[in-house]
């Protein structure tokens, strides 16, 4: 490889390698906290509707892996939000529309919203994805430069 394109392409990969890392570390903490010390409450999920507020014919739920919540944030104030960290392929079935779950959510930003039931640790695969992805393209970033450097 040239050194130019070598040296570009480190750039590219140790700058996305970075940002993504920089990037699940704070996604990781936000969720912690939230669980540690976010308000608890009972969401129930909502269906999904399109773009025209017509609701979709889906039974189940299964469009958005991530369920639209919607939950009491105070007095008369309610919240529609997604949760944080959750989203597998299919949704599963504890998270079909009409159906109630734990969450704990941000007194200061209340579409800050996690999941607390037990289950929610499924989202260990997708972190553990990202965090990969992120530390290898770091590695490939970090060993392009490190070649281009020692020329």
């Amino acid at each position: 490889m040239e050194t130019p394109t070598a040296l570009a392409a480190g750039v590219v990969l140790t700058g996305f390698g970075g940002a993504l890392l920089l990037w699940c570390a704070v996604e990781l903490r936000l969720r912690h906290h939230l669980r540690r010390h976010g308000v608890p409450a009972t969401a129930r999920v909502l269906a999904d509707r399109d773009p025209y507020g017509e609701p979709y014919d889906d039974t189940y739920g299964e469009l958005d892996s991530a369920p639209l919540l919607s939950f009491p944030a105070g007095p008369g104030e309610s919240v529609l939000a997604r949760p944080r960290g959750f989203t597998p392929l299919r949704r599963p079935s504890w998270l079909r529309p009409g159906t109630t779950v734990p969450v704990a959510y941000d007194a200061r930003r209340p579409t800050r919203v996690v999941l607390t039931v037990p289950d929610a640790a499924s989202a260990v695969p997708g972190d553990v994805f990202w965090a990969l992805l992120g530390t290898s393209a770091l590695a490939g970033g970090l060993s392009l430069l490190g070649t281009v450097l020692a020329r």
